[in-house]
């Protein structure tokens, strides 16, 4: 049931969501950078939530600023153990 849920939340997400998710957090993307998140949102969700999402993560840390990088490592890591 859980996985139908984010299922359903991913299909409705728009750039602008990621966008305004990160903006609230106090993480400012290029255009590129915010496609690049909802990229990898959009295509691996299931490996970021259920499984190792350690490659993503690795490729995400290549291509963002340092600051941005480190901002989105730390929410991920509070979502997943706030969530799982």
């Amino acid at each position: 049931m859980k996985e139908k849920l984010i299922n359903e939340y991913v299909n409705r997400m728009t750039i602008a969501d990621v966008n305004n998710f990160a903006i609230k957090n106090g993480i400012i993307l290029k255009e590129e950078e915010v496609n690049l998140i909802y990229n990898h949102i959009k295509t691996s969700w299931h490996t970021i939530v259920f499984g190792n999402p350690r490659g993503i993560l690795d490729d995400l840390k290549k291509k963002l600023d340092n600051t941005s990088y480190q901002k989105i490592e730390t929410l991920y890591v509070y979502f997943k153990n706030r969530y799982l």
